[in-house]
């Protein structure tokens, strides 16, 4: 069905899934035979894509519902995707314009750089050189 790899404190297996359904699972590690129990159901296939709705409108036309825009206070610069902080570019007091590369985030074995979202000033940098992050955490406050 399916071959993975692993590496758990230096050493490999070789996992074979052969057989998987809603409460167990056969599989092989390194040529053993194992037999699973799932404490979960196993994820179910993704139904076919539905078209949503329009969105509501006004009687003028307009949206009910729209984004709003940041106009003054702070907002964070947030991380996209979970990594380790490779390099950071900018100190508290800077000035930073839209699009400009704030810090440098390592994941997935790629640099990624992460960019200012706005114009504004430096208020925070939340994370230091070498810090592992998450998806989501909050990396530098710009006011």
């Amino acid at each position: 069905m399916k071959d993975f790899k692993y590496t758990i404190n230096g050493k490999s297996y070789k996992v074979k899934v052969t057989r998987i359904d809603q409460s167990s699972a056969e599989l092989e590690v390194n040529g053993t035979p194992y037999e699973v129990q799932i404490d979960k159901p196993a994820k179910k296939q993704p139904t076919p894509a539905t078209t949503p709705a329009p969105a509501p409108k006004t009687a003028s036309g307009e949206p009910v519902i729209s984004k709003p825009t940041v106009e003054g206070g702070t907002t964070a610069i947030k991380s996209p995707l979970p990594g380790v902080i490779v390099d950071i570019v900018v100190k508290v007091g800077d000035e930073v314009k839209k699009g400009q590369k704030v810090l440098i985030l390592e994941a997935m074995k790629m640099e990624n750089n992460i960019n200012a979202d706005r114009d504004g000033k430096i208020i925070e940098v939340k994370v230091n050189k070498g810090d592992s992050i998450m998806e989501g955490a909050d990396l530098i406050i710009i006011g």
